[in-house]
């Protein structure tokens, strides 16, 4: 007598193609899903327009900024920001931060004095400086003050007035582009 049962036939496996092909569509769509979270909550990638953060930044770097850098952190002295213009919200603008709220700032001469002492700047060469004065100020709360850092044709809190904390979106973080000038925004 033959003990052989004959068993069910086992399920088919997905061919390779099949396979490869839901492998393929499952990697891209997580890998769209964690880019754009990275995009929408921490890293947005943008490009500077204009020459005011020369030398540092130059026009047309392509740099990302940490969006979420000041949500769970403090906006610092010499902080490299991006911030919605204040006076139209469809323009973004990128500025150090010089005074923070409390401090007392003044400019005479084009010299930044902040709290009575003068500002240490190394990031402004001479051949950018300007020669404007502007009276002692005091910063309200949730009120920054922010310059370029090509101080001669800059439009700044000089100009605009203190950048309130709430149009302020990012701090530089990363230049990618160009590759020869890729490193951290200082």
């Amino acid at each position: 007598m033959n003990d052989f049962v004959p068993q069910p036939a086992a399920p088919s496996e997905p061919t390779p193609a099949k396979g490869s092909l839901r492998a393929w569509l499952r990697d891209l769509l997580l890998s769209v899903g964690v880019s754009a979270f990275i995009i929408i909550f921490l890293y947005q990638p943008v490009r500077v327009e204009g020459t005011s953060m020369n030398p540092g930044l130059e026009d047309q770097d392509r740099l990302f900024v940490n969006k979420l850098a000041f949500h769970v952190g403090e906006i610092h002295h010499s902080d490299v920001v991006v911030f919605l213009y204040p006076h139209d919200h469809t323009k973004s603008y990128i500025k150090r931060v010089i005074a923070v709220p409390g401090d007392h700032i003044r400019i005479d001469h084009g010299r930044v004095y902040l709290n009575d002492q003068r500002l240490p700047e190394s990031y402004v060469p001479t051949r950018f400086t300007d020669d404007r004065s502007q009276p002692e100020l005091i910063i309200p709360p949730a009120s920054y003050f922010v310059m370029g850092d090509h101080r001669s044709i800059s439009s700044d809190s000089r100009d605009f007035g203190l950048v309130p904390r709430d149009l302020i979106y990012g701090k530089a973080a990363f230049v990618y582009w160009p590759m020869d000038q890729a490193g951290v925004v200082r």
